[in-house]
């Protein structure tokens, strides 16, 4: 089954894989009640929205139906585009739906994800369409449960391209949607990414976290905190507002926000969404700072009309960036805690691209 290709840029829709799963569970036991094969099933997502996919498999044997549906997931950059989610389905005397996680599907092994330790990683919403989508088809009276056996043939393969192993989903992916659909470089989806990372952290009865920007800075701030669990640290990427409202909530003790000048100089200005489309950076406050911080009055012109922030810490002279960086630093860390309300300390961390610590501040203890 050959899918569309996928746009970079485009704004082409897909599916979760929760709501493949459900559409794949539908059809088979529609073909295990009726005994008709199907090609293609109907399904109901968990938005509302009627939807028919087509079966890749739809094959009984010994009384079981196995079926598949390729998860299509639009122009998302998303790991499990492509995958086949199959579904081993039979019908039960005893009452209830039962749901399995075979191959390629995680189990969870950590407290914080509101799923039993265990138990498959299928998120609630998931778990809800698919009970649903079943039980239309177990209309018939002698037909009392169904066993579910939801399994992704390269899912363990697919899942290291993903965090689930240090949120403590192991051995395969997860089974997730809220809506059904994947919109694009879904904002969405990584946002509640951010906040479930910290809730399994503060799970394992971690109160101090460290957030970075991206991969890159991840390395930094590990080789900066040799000794933290690999818990502690957040790629929150753009996010930061959201994951530090997240912090706040569960009563995160301390943050330490690490990056680059570029997010870095956008955080100082209050930019708590920090997207390269959705905010730019201020180059009249990186010149402030510059002056600030001793940086003769010419450089200071200098940076006010920077292509970038990169380029406005290499204007800088070596004998300044260490003040520099310091009241960035600082103004960042009195923005992020303001945003907060001061509800947990914040310190913030500075590294050059190549991975060296230019500067650090770290703000008064909070209450």
């Amino acid at each position: 089954m050959t899918l569309p290709a996928r746009n970079k840029k485009g704004r082409r829709t897909g599916f979760t894989t929760g709501a493949c799963a459900a559409a794949s569970a539908k059809a088979a036991v529609r073909y295990l009640v009726t005994g008709i094969q199907l090609s293609e099933i109907e399904t109901t997502l968990p938005n509302r929205k009627t939807v028919t996919f087509p079966l890749k498999r739809c094959e009984k044997r010994d009384g079981v139906v196995i079926t598949s549906i390729i998860k299509d997931a639009g122009d998302d950059p998303d790991c499990t585009h492509g995958a086949e989610i199959t579904t081993t389905v039979r019908l039960t005397e005893e009452e209830g739906i039962t749901l399995i996680n075979g191959d390629g599907v995680g189990k969870v092994t950590k407290s914080g994800l509101g799923l039993d330790i265990g138990a498959p990683s299928i998120t609630p919403v998931p778990r809800k369409n698919i009970s649903e989508m079943v039980l239309e088809e177990l209309s018939v009276k002698q037909y009392k449960g169904v066993q579910i056996i939801i399994s992704v043939p390269d899912g363990v393969k697919r899942a290291k391209k993903t965090i689930n192993e240090r949120l403590g989903i192991m051995n395969g992916i997860s089974i997730l949607g809220t809506t059904g659909i994947v919109k694009p470089y879904s904002t969405a989806a990584y946002k509640a990414s951010v906040v479930q990372e910290i809730n399994v952290a503060y799970a394992q009865g971690i109160r101090k976290l460290v957030f970075t920007t991206g991969s890159r800075t991840e390395k930094f701030a590990m080789d900066l905190f040799p000794f933290f669990k690999e818990e502690s640290f957040i790629q929150a990427g753009d996010f930061i507002g959201t994951a530090l409202k997240s912090a706040a909530r569960t009563s995160i003790k301390l943050v330490h926000i690490v990056g680059m000048i570029g997010k870095l100089s956008k955080m100082a200005d209050g930019k708590m969404q920090t997207h390269v489309a959705g905010s730019k950076v201020n180059m009249d406050l990186l010149a402030k700072l510059a002056e600030e911080a001793g940086v003769d009055a010419v450089t200071c012109e200098q940076i006010k009309g920077a292509n970038t922030a990169r380029h406005a810490i290499e204007l800088i002279k070596e004998i300044h960036i260490k003040e520099f960086g310091i009241s960035l630093c600082r103004l960042v860390a009195r923005v992020t805690g303001n945003y907060i309300q001061d509800q947990c300390r914040v310190s913030v961390y500075l590294f050059d691209f190549d991975g060296h610590l230019l500067a650090q501040f770290s703000e008064k203890e909070c209450s």
